[in-house]
């Protein structure tokens, strides 16, 4: 059946989520004068990355909500107790610095605009409305998605097959009519690949693999993610008849 519409992740797919996390918190440090109460810089980056997936972890479980884990995740990371106001302001203060190193991969406009008059296209994040939307209008590619749809307003969150359904409902197209682009070999992978999906698994450090070689696909379902280095080779995997065991393009 044919590819009509592409389904999209923000963080790490399109938004280079990490590096701008990163140049934020290593920014707001310094403002802070935080960076001495680290052994080193990369220590306290990883820090804070570990601790905000952590509390994301909380988030997904349904054991909080979105502001309070983030709070959560200040508290824990500055090691001492604050007023919700204070560790709110907190994250206010490092978000300025976060949102000034936003930026897309150099390889999304190229791909959005390749693709453009051939597929249609909607964003699925684990993350929330508020938040993406606002994201993806300062980055200036709001308007080229239909819809966006996180888990925050959603209830649910990838890889729940109810996710990724949700999406292609939204699209009115049947899952085998979609792609799901995004960075995650499970959580975006797996989940589009086992919810139906054309599932596309952007894997730009070459790292991981999700499929052990050599296993065979079972008759009638799709064999799971295709993995891919850039986003410059989603056109012509989608115009490919790969659904039903072509190899993946990864070199």
């Amino acid at each position: 059946m044919t590819i009509r519409a592409v389904v999209w992740d923000v963080d790490d797919t399109i938004f280079d989520y990490t590096a701008a996390d990163r140049a934020g918190m290593r920014g707001h440090l310094a403002a802070e004068g935080l960076l001495d109460a680290f052994p080193s810089v990369e220590q306290a980056l990883d820090r804070w990355r570990e601790l905000t997936d952590l509390q994301w972890e909380r988030f997904a479980a349904g054991g909080v909500d979105w502001e309070t884990s983030r709070r959560d995740s200040v508290r824990a990371f500055v090691d001492r107790p604050l007023t919700d106001p204070e560790a709110e302001d907190w994250f206010q203060r490092y978000l300025r610095h976060y949102e000034g190193a936003w930026a897309l991969f150099p390889d999304v406009l190229p791909v959005l605009d390749a693709l453009a008059g051939s597929h249609r296209h909607s964003v699925l994040s684990n993350s929330s409305l508020r938040v993406q939307e606002h994201k993806l209008r300062v980055l200036g590619v709001r308007d080229r998605f239909e819809s966006v749809l996180c888990a925050a307003e959603l209830g649910v969150h990838k890889p729940a097959a109810e996710a990724f359904h949700a999406a292609c409902d939204a699209l009115e197209l049947s899952p085998r009519e979609v792609a799901y682009v995004g960075d995650h070999p499970e959580i975006d992978g797996r989940g589009a690949a086992d919810a139906g999906l054309f599932s596309v698994w952007i894997d730009r450090a070459g790292v991981r693999a999700v499929t052990a070689p050599g296993e065979a696909p079972e008759a009638g379902r799709p064999t799971g993610p295709r993995r891919i280095a850039s986003l410059a080779e989603l056109p012509a995997i989608l115009r490919l008849d790969t659904r039903f065991g072509a190899p993946s393009t990864f070199g």
